[in-house]
């Protein structure tokens, strides 16, 4: 993973927008917390259709307002060319140059896919509309995405959106470190060139864990599941045997040479301060 040391390391958190005053209140503190770590930016996520819109806006601008680097997610799905263009400019006015772009998942129940039907295509359009503005993420699948034919196919996309405009990409998280390395040897094969960071998730409850990783296509180790299994309901034990799986991976990814971590931090401190401290950075 030689490529991937030019690199310098760097960290980032993920949160998703409050749907309450009081979830409002706590995510301030978790960012607080978390700001302590120095990251390089906060990303918050953009529900489906772009159904939290407004949310994410507000929680970008609250970071943003705080001292922080932040970078909002931005959907294919239900979004049109106007909307887009008037959600970068409303960026480009707070000082935001930072954009996580992607296809996102079409709600139940809704039809039009809006303008863009791939992440691709969106960020060609950012990248049309602002110039090189915004630093562009984009996602990348080492286990490949749930709905792509095959692992070749979904390797040929994530090609489109390098050379579409993005600068960097961010991975679904993921629990095997050879599916990691071998997306990397891959993209090299195929003359990618731009930091991949692994995406890093927290193990705190089993059964969110297991139904998430199903709907994403993160595969799970079977020994992993088990001894998951075997707790019953048993949270201190699963938290504690989840802390250490995440710390050892990710100590192994930094010490080979990857690009920093991004943690999707479920709107939580403890869990990735926990980690964090493990692994003495």
């Amino acid at each position: 993973m030689e490529s991937q040391r030019q690199y310098p390391q760097q960290f980032s958190f993920e949160f998703f927008p409050p749907k309450t005053e009081q979830g409002a209140e706590k995510l301030v503190a978790v960012r607080d917390q978390l700001g302590t770590l120095n990251p390089k930016y906060f990303s918050v996520t953009y529900g489906a259709g772009g159904s939290t819109q407004q949310g994410t806006m507000d929680t970008i601008l609250s970071i943003k307002q705080a001292g922080y680097d932040a970078a909002p997610h931005l959907t294919c799905v239900g979004s049109t060319r106007d909307t887009v263009s008037e959600l970068l400019q409303t960026y480009m006015d707070n000082d935001i140059n930072h954009i996580v772009a992607l296809r996102g998942d079409m709600p139940s129940g809704m039809r039009d896919m809006g303008d863009f039907r791939y992440a691709n295509e969106l960020v060609e359009f950012i990248r049309g509309e602002t110039g090189d503005h915004f630093h562009i993420e984009v996602a990348a699948y080492p286990e490949f995405h749930p709905q792509a034919n095959n692992a070749l196919v979904d390797l040929q996309n994530f090609k489109r959106k390098i050379e579409a405009g993005a600068n960097s990409a961010i991975t679904q998280y993921f629990f095997n470190l050879d599916a990691y390395f071998r997306f990397i040897e891959d993209c090299e094969s195929l003359g990618i060139d731009v930091p991949i960071v692994p995406g890093i998730m927290p193990i705190t409850n089993y059964t969110q864990l297991a139904r998430f990783s199903d709907m994403c296509g993160a595969e799970i180790p079977r020994w992993i599941r088990r001894r998951l299994e075997s707790f019953g309901d048993d949270k201190e034990s699963i938290v504690a045997f989840g802390l250490e799986i995440m710390s050892d991976l990710c100590l192994q990814l930094l010490e080979s040479g990857a690009p920093g971590l991004h943690f999707y931090t479920m709107n939580q401190s403890g869990p990735t301060m926990a980690i964090w401290n493990n692994l003495d950075l």
